[in-house]
């Protein structure tokens, strides 16, 4: 894994990966969709990707994988994505942020789930969401293994919710709220976990529990870390004067930001 050392002395803009080292393939799903019909591939090239693209769809295109840089590049230039942009969508050790560029906004954050092998150990997860003109949605995943979108999936799928009779905003506001939603899953099975671990204490005091409590302990600071700075995120996506974002997705994004109110609360 490359440090930030490593990156100091790079020319700004200049696109290189920094992040765990990653053998698989990048994976490219576009989903379109319009609130009659939908339709999903799956490439390992944007070209063939671009190729599918139809015209009066919204359109997610999500990538599993940034470490191959030149397909990162190679959707940069297609959507006129600025270098700065794309260094962070592959610099892993970004911090959440909000750019509202002439002809797309993107939002850096940390996604986070609970490792489904172990379900104790929290597992952080760089996305990068971009909303751009034409109805397009594009969302970069640090790696394909895990997400928490696939309640997204299934409501576009089954044509359930708001979210196909809405444009790219609501589906960009979606998959933050998807993020957000995914912490309050993770405060539930914590504060779960710690209630059983009490009791232990009171009734069978060991080491092992203890070791335990100081484990989950680690994981909510892990977890505030990645919460906190969602406030300032929403709340800049919300009050960014970009015409992509129309008026109806506001009140969504304030409702949002209010639940991310609510997580840091429940955190601290």
């Amino acid at each position: 894994m490359k440090n930030q050392s490593e990156k100091s002395g790079i020319p700004p803009g200049t696109i290189s990966y920094f992040g765990k080292p990653v053998t698989e393939k990048v994976s490219i799903t576009l989903i379109q969709f319009n609130e009659f019909e939908i339709y999903e591939h799956t490439f390992d090239n944007f070209q063939e990707c671009h190729e599918k693209h139809r015209d009066g769809f919204v359109k997610w295109i999500n990538v599993d994988g940034i470490h191959e840089v030149e397909i990162i590049e190679t959707i940069g230039k297609y959507y006129h994505i600025h270098p700065l942009t794309l260094e962070d969508i592959v610099n892993t050790a970004q911090r959440a942020k909000v750019e509202d560029f002439e002809n797309y906004i993107s939002c850096v954050m940390k996604m986070v789930y609970l490792d489904p092998k172990t379900e104790e150990d929290l597992v952080s997860e760089q996305l990068t969401i971009i909303l751009l003109e034409n109805n397009t949605v594009i969302s970069f995943q640090e790696a394909d293994g895990g997400d928490v979108f696939d309640i997204i999936r299934n409501r576009l799928r089954l044509g359930k919710g708001r979210v196909r009779k809405n444009a790219a905003d609501y589906l960009a506001y979606t998959l933050m709220d998807a993020v957000v939603d995914s912490y309050f899953i993770i405060l539930e099975k914590i504060g779960d976990v710690l209630e059983d671990l009490e009791d232990d204490l009171l009734n069978d005091p060991r080491k092992d529990t203890l070791h335990r409590l100081h484990h989950f302990k680690r994981q909510l600071i892990f977890l505030r870390k990645a919460v906190w700075p969602m406030r300032e995120l929403i709340n800049n996506f919300e009050r960014c004067e970009s015409k992509l974002i129309k008026k109806p997705t506001r009140l969504f994004l304030r409702d949002l930001y209010d639940h991310t109110i609510r997580v840091i609360d429940t955190v601290e």
